[in-house]
């Protein structure tokens, strides 16, 4: 397929507040309220006709940048920045393909976000948000899924000089291989403040959904799970016993472990690491360790080797995935896996996934990975539109924790919810609190996201019950 080509005509840019029912802590925040936001964008054609795309993503405070000097709020204007430079510069740019507003652009929109003080995290985002806005656009204007629309190449990926050391890939024969999954397994992110059993709860939300690991453990029935740690080695190795001792209870069970930069440098992962395999109460759960996800702080992750700790477990990059060439970077660390995030995104991930299958190809056995991973994508657009991308790229288990920390499409019109259930009735099931993700024996069964004409929805919300974005106050004065 010959990729079409398309212009940005105009963005339609919206917000609207939620609530957790239970605080969640990773990192250096405990998060018990937010904002997220709409994107809907209007392309054209070269054949004249247009169509309109839609994106959706939580403003995450506290993860983007972690600069202290930065209130929750601003943390939030410089995502808004982020997206209004990323719909300014494409709107200018003209006629070009889906992933050639991507590539074409990369170094000028890091470079534009850089002179405003956002890191490339932050620039990724504006950029990640307008581009599944318009990679939605196109493949509704084509009437096709995600998976089937990648497949054809639609938005045209290939070698381009944003990624140097993929010079000579068969981007189309990647894209032309990738069978996507139908059925994922909901890897459940257990959240540093997280009771785990009764006795760890002063009081209870008592909304009738699972508060405690030992509750989701019987609810959901997952065998895959992801373990937050805190950067203390005493307390750390105590919390993870405790969380053993409800997880070696289930039949079967496979871990990933979450540094969320809290540690320094390697070697203080590397004795967190010795203390766990000292500890007998933690035999099962540390032969259950799948991968390691960035535990060192972005400053210092990629300045040194990790390779004493990857001898260990594969260890991934998820925060220090900034510029483009972070996983080539890490690499040559030690590091053998990176994150998927929509919110970093499709673009993204597929050159990552790309690197995977090259790396892999000049070994005797594969090591290179990716782990599919959360940022509290709520019910709607926003998860769906990173299970499509997860799904595509094939993957078997994906970190899922919006539907624990929000009650279903709470904030959201209940006629909203009902007509995505409707469109998605295996995503979503029906509830006397109203539609919820539906999670049977610990899986998410994908067919409804995969077949959607679209990227993963094959309907959009309701804006006009959002508030329009505004605009944003970054740089701060």
């Amino acid at each position: 397929m010959t990729a079409p080509r398309f212009r940005l005509l105009e963005t339609q840019r919206f917000e609207w507040p939620f609530r957790l029912r239970m605080p969640f802590r990773f990192g250096v925040i405990t998060v018990t309220h937010g904002r997220q936001a709409v994107i809907r964008a209007r392309i054209a054609l070269e054949d004249g006709s247009e169509a309109w795309g839609v994106a959706a993503e939580t403003l995450a405070a506290k993860w983007f940048d972690k600069d202290p000097r930065w209130t929750d709020a601003q943390n939030e204007d410089q995502l808004r920045r982020a997206l209004e430079i990323a719909c300014d510069a494409t709107r200018a740019a003209g006629v070009n393909t889906a992933f050639g507003h991507y590539a074409d652009a990369y170094a000028s929109h890091v470079a534009a976000c850089a002179a405003e003080g956002l890191n490339p995290l932050v620039a990724a985002y504006g950029r990640a948000l307008l581009d599944r806005a318009m990679l939605d656009a196109l493949l509704k204007a084509k009437g096709l899924s995600f998976a089937a629309g990648m497949r054809a190449n639609l938005g045209g990926m290939a070698a381009h000089a944003a990624v140097p050391d993929l010079a000579g890939h068969d981007f189309g024969a990647m894209l032309a291989s990738l069978t996507p999954s139908r059925r994922m397994h909901a890897r459940h992110t257990v959240g540093l403040v997280d009771p785990i059993t009764a006795t760890d709860q002063a009081e209870r939300v008592d909304d009738g959904l699972p508060e405690t690991v030992e509750e989701v453990a019987a609810t959901y029935r997952h065998t895959w799970w992801k373990l937050k740690v805190g950067g203390n080695v005493a307390a750390d190795v105590d919390r993870l016993c405790r969380i053993a001792s409800v997880l070696d209870r289930l039949h079967g069970y496979h871990v990933s472990l979450d540094g969320n930069e809290q540690y320094e440098d390697a070697e203080g992962v590397l004795a967190l690491w010795r203390a766990m395999q000292a500890e007998p109460r933690l035999a099962r759960l540390n032969a259950s360790i799948a991968f390691i996800e960035q535990p060192v702080k972005r400053a210092r992750a990629l300045d040194g080797a990790m390779g004493a700790l990857a001898a260990e477990r594969p260890v991934i990059v998820d925060e220090s995935d900034g510029p483009l060439d972070a996983f080539v970077q890490a690499k040559a660390l030690g590091y053998t896996g990176i994150s998927s995030k929509a919110c970093k995104g499709v673009w993204r991930s597929l050159i990552n996934l790309a690197r995977c299958r090259a790396w892999n190809a000049a070994e005797p056995e594969p090591r290179y990975f990716m782990s599919a991973e959360d940022l509290t994508t709520l019910a709607g657009v926003c998860v769906q539109q990173d299970l499509a991308l997860v799904s595509a790229m094939g993957l078997v288990h994906v970190e899922r924790n919006g539907h624990h920390f929000v009650d279903g499409f709470s904030g959201r019109p209940k006629a909203e919810a009902v007509r995505f259930m409707e469109a998605h009735p295996d995503l979503y099931a029906d509830t006397p609190r109203g539609p919820r993700l539906s999670i049977r024996e610990g899986m998410l069964d994908l067919a409804s996201v995969v077949d959607a004409v679209g990227l993963g929805a094959a309907i959009e919300p309701d804006v006009a019950a959002m508030q329009p974005m505004p605009a944003s106050a970054w740089p701060p004065r």
